[in-house]
């Protein structure tokens, strides 16, 4: 047994709760449980509780046993100075107040309905399971699951905030500087993710505004951070390239000592990091404010075409510098723009509302719903127990669930584990 299911029962009082006792026999009435404390300290507090007549208001404390009051060194704790109730599974020895006086105890083992014990404990036989709850997934009520699964998303949303915050401290309060380094992690995908946002913040985004004016020119910029204009090649684009770079080194006295290594290895032509920058600089070519225009707009098909963006004219018929290809209008696909809206336009949205304190969650969920899901290994895993993932918000929903509360055993905070619980 986990002190977090003892927690569960008190907090939600799933316990006989008539004729209630302390285990010296004294009359016990809970008016307030207290409020469910995550920090340092007693675990729940601001409680009031009567105890023959006399009624008490100060901290709860919850253990499995009444000894590991003392096994968890409370009595040497001022913290524990103002509790008021020990609440146990089992009372095995009295506990002292520092000034010698008895904390009243009351035990909860002969007050708790068999049948959460056994759902508990079924619950918590884990035996090589996903997840544990993956025998009875199928079964969580539909009202449930899709409730818990918007604020899920949302929760997820509050999370991406905070990294977007903290983007926003490093750059002194520059929205569109934050957004470009975030798209930038975006159009390198996984392999590049990490290089892309390394060249992202080898440039000052005024640099970035002083040169996205002319399409060859920010495309030099970027192409050259990324190292990829150090080869000798005869090719009148590639030295036009390598010409603006060098005169734009020298003008920002530009480095890129700390910028990762492209990578062209196990990637589709389309994904090649030729590909994605220019496609990534032509964005910022067509769209001078891209974030007041993101911020501006509220419907997924006017996304859609805002970042409908292609390279420039010379990689229509390559992928890469050096070999010729079959001429393809390389444009952005939907899917891929999806992607841009999941990780970086939607939290920037969301943050940005958050901090002007205004509420636009019924925009982000219905551009949310409106989008695909993501195809992944959590997602078809989840999936395969219940067709539940449809659209982008449940695909993060669920990656939400299984990362902050799966993996790490909070079923007992999450809906769905809660309602397997009081079946």
């Amino acid at each position: 047994m986990q002190e977090d299911f003892l927690h569960y029962i008190w907090k939600y009082k799933k316990f006989q709760s008539y004729d209630l006792k302390t285990t010296s026999g004294d009359e016990l009435v809970i008016n307030k449980v207290g409020t469910h404390n995550q920090n340092s300290g007693p675990d729940f507090i601001n409680a009031q509780i009567k105890i023959d007549e006399q009624l008490w208001a100060g901290n709860v404390e919850v253990h499995i046993k009444s000894s590991d009051w003392f096994l968890h060194n409370h009595e040497t704790d001022k913290a524990y100075d103002n509790v008021i109730l020990h609440v146990v599974w089992e009372d095995d020895t009295e506990v002292f107040r520092k000034d010698n006086s008895v904390i009243p105890t009351f035990e909860l083992k002969e007050r708790v309905n068999v049948e959460i014990l056994n759902n508990y404990q079924k619950l918590f036989s884990k035996q090589g399971k996903w997840i544990n709850c993956e025998n009875d997934f199928a079964e969580v009520d539909d009202f449930i699951l899709n409730n818990w699964l918007e604020r899920l998303y949302i929760d997820r949303l509050e999370r991406k905030a905070k990294e977007i915050e903290q983007s926003l401290e490093v750059s002194k309060n520059d929205w569109e500087a934050v957004l470009f380094k975030m798209l930038a992690k975006n159009f390198g995908l996984k392999v590049n993710g990490e290089s892309f946002i390394s060249v992202a913040k080898s440039v000052d985004f005024s640099i970035i505004r002083k040169t996205q004016s002319n399409q060859q020119t920010i495309e030099a910029l970027l192409f050259g951070q990324a190292g990829l204009l150090i080869d000798n090649i005869e090719e009148s684009y590639y030295l036009n390239l390598q010409k603006d770079y060098h005169f734009l080194k020298q003008k920002f006295g530009l480095k890129n000592d700390f910028v990762l290594p492209i990578k062209f290895f196990r990637l589709r032509p389309l994904n090649f990091p030729t590909i994605r920058l220019s496609q990534f600089s032509n964005l910022y070519h067509k769209h001078q404010n891209l974030f007041s225009k993101i911020i501006e707009t509220n419907r997924l098909d006017d996304f859609y075409e805002l970042f409908t963006v292609s390279t420039s004219e010379f990689w229509k018929n390559h992928y890469t510098f050096k070999k010729e290809s079959k001429p393809t209008a390389k444009v952005l696909t939907k899917s891929f723009i999806d992607l841009l809206l999941i990780n970086t336009i939607l939290p920037i949205k969301f943050c940005y509302a958050k901090q002007k304190d205004e509420i636009i969650d019924e925009v982000i969920v219905e551009i949310a719903n409106a989008i695909s899901s993501e195809k992944n290994s959590v997602i078809t895993a989840f999936n395969n127990l219940k067709k539940v993932s449809e659209s982008a918000l449940r695909s993060q929903a669920l990656i939400q669930l299984k990362t902050e509360y799966c993996d790490k055993n909070k079923c007992l905070q999450c809906a769905i584990g809660s309602s397997f619980l009081n079946k």
